[in-house]
């Protein structure tokens, strides 16, 4: 499942950009793609003026690792995944101190419910969904301060799940829906 802004023209950022292709360079390297292709869904990236310009150019790719478990994990810094990047059935988040920015607005999201594991010491989180996404955080234990998260009234059907669960320490996560 392949999870669009409701507006169908979001202009596309340079991470976004950046992002698609890496993943056609990775997709090519592995032999998925032949130079040909390649070539025709470079030109697509850098010169797509909204965001499904890249959906389309990415869309046909294999799928990287996304129906296993990632990990994304820091001691300190910055934690932040944006763009068009394809989220995982999985996703682990560790990080002692920092700050984490998962933003799934604009992310390829191919499976009907997505788990997200935080384990963080310090700092703050910040989730963004898609508009038609229905968040659960029923799993996740904070010992300092409350999650911040105000269901869009109503959700629509078909978006996809989020859990999110694990454990916060010192911080507090921010759940928001994406704009139009």
């Amino acid at each position: 499942m392949t999870s669009l802004p409701e507006d169908p023209s979001p202009l596309v950022g340079e991470d976004d950009r950046d992002t698609a292709v890496q993943r056609l360079q990775e997709a090519y390297t592995k032999g998925h793609i032949s130079h040909e292709e390649m070539d025709e869904r470079l030109h697509q990236v850098l010169t797509a003026k909204a965001h499904g310009e890249l959906v389309s150019a990415l869309a046909s790719l294999p799928e990287e690792s996304a129906g296993h478990t990632s990990t994304v994990a820091a001691h300190s810094g910055r934690i932040q995944r944006r763009g068009a990047w394809r989220v995982p059935r999985v996703l682990k988040v560790e990080s002692a101190f920092g700050r984490v920015h998962l933003d799934l607005s604009r992310a390829i999201i191919e499976h009907p419910v997505v788990d997200i594991e935080l384990q963080l010491g310090s700092g703050k989180a910040k989730i963004t969904v898609p508009r038609d996404a229905i968040v659960d955080l029923e799993g996740l234990r904070t010992g300092w301060k409350d999650s911040h998260y105000k269901p869009r009234q109503p959700s629509g059907p078909g978006g996809p799940k989020i859990r999110i669960s694990g454990a916060m320490g010192y911080g507090r996560l921010k759940v928001r829906h994406a704009r139009r």
